[in-house]
């Protein structure tokens, strides 16, 4: 399409809902001159989604849901959100005012018995906003409904991630070894064998022959290195 603001306000209010998904994407990959692009258009977008007479209030809702998620996520500043909200917060007010100023939600009586040539708008007069038919009011019940479930379905979603995720996170954020660490370790061993052994009896009696093994040896080794330095002199 060559202008996709000219087809009918739900249209718009897509259009609205895609820009904020296009530019996660964007970002995501790396096309930042999408997102620039976005951050210099956003006004004329929102003069697109619901313009200034009136015929898109129903999409003022849209627009601020959007905006306060491209803020959250950084696409857009506080600033500019805030300007922008103010400038749709009039839209909504002086649509309001056309509103109850016309003869069906007039408090004064008499205007319903009032010719036409009195009650209908006078040329150069503020325009009377727009209203949306049948057709396109249960066509945008049905498209809320569908984007309401598509946000359960992936607030629900469980992100897809290797079997060895949380292993690697875990490596991530385990600092390096070092002496403590080895030394921690190591009275760790001791202390779990000193468990093991005092559980049971054999290896109780098992543990005692081998400290008696390894004091022989040691002694044996004290021998040979007397004898060896005799030999020496």
């Amino acid at each position: 399409m060559a202008d996709p603001f000219e087809n009918n306000m739900n249209t718009r209010a897509n259009i609205m809902y895609f820009i904020e998904h296009f530019l996660e994407m964007a970002q995501k990959d790396g096309h930042v001159d999408y997102v620039r692009m976005i951050q210099r258009d956003i006004i004329r977008v929102v003069d697109a989604v619901a313009p200034d007479d009136g015929s898109g209030a129903a999409n003022v809702k849209v627009v601020r849901r959007v905006l306060q998620g491209l803020q959250s996520k950084s696409f857009l500043q506080t600033q500019t959100v805030t300007e922008i909200n103010e400038v749709l917060k009039e839209r909504e007010t002086s649509n309001m005012d056309v509103v109850m100023s016309s003869p069906v939600n007039s408090t004064n009586p008499g205007l319903g018995d009032m010719p036409p040539s009195q009650t209908i708008p006078k040329p150069g007069g503020t325009p009377r906003p727009a209203r949306l038919d049948k057709k396109q009011i249960e066509q945008r019940i049905e498209e809320d409904r569908e984007r309401h479930k598509r946000l359960r379905e992936s607030i629900w979603a469980v992100p897809t991630e290797p079997d060895d995720a949380e292993m690697w996170k875990m490596w991530e954020e385990t600092s390096d070894l070092g002496d403590d660490d080895l030394l921690m370790a190591r009275e760790e061993e001791e202390e779990r064998m000193s468990c093991i052994t005092d559980s049971c009896g054999h290896r109780r009696d098992e543990a005692a022959r081998e400290r008696q093994r390894q004091r022989e040896r040691e002694r044996a080794r004290a021998r040979n290195g007397v004898e060896n330095g005799r030999h020496g002199q």
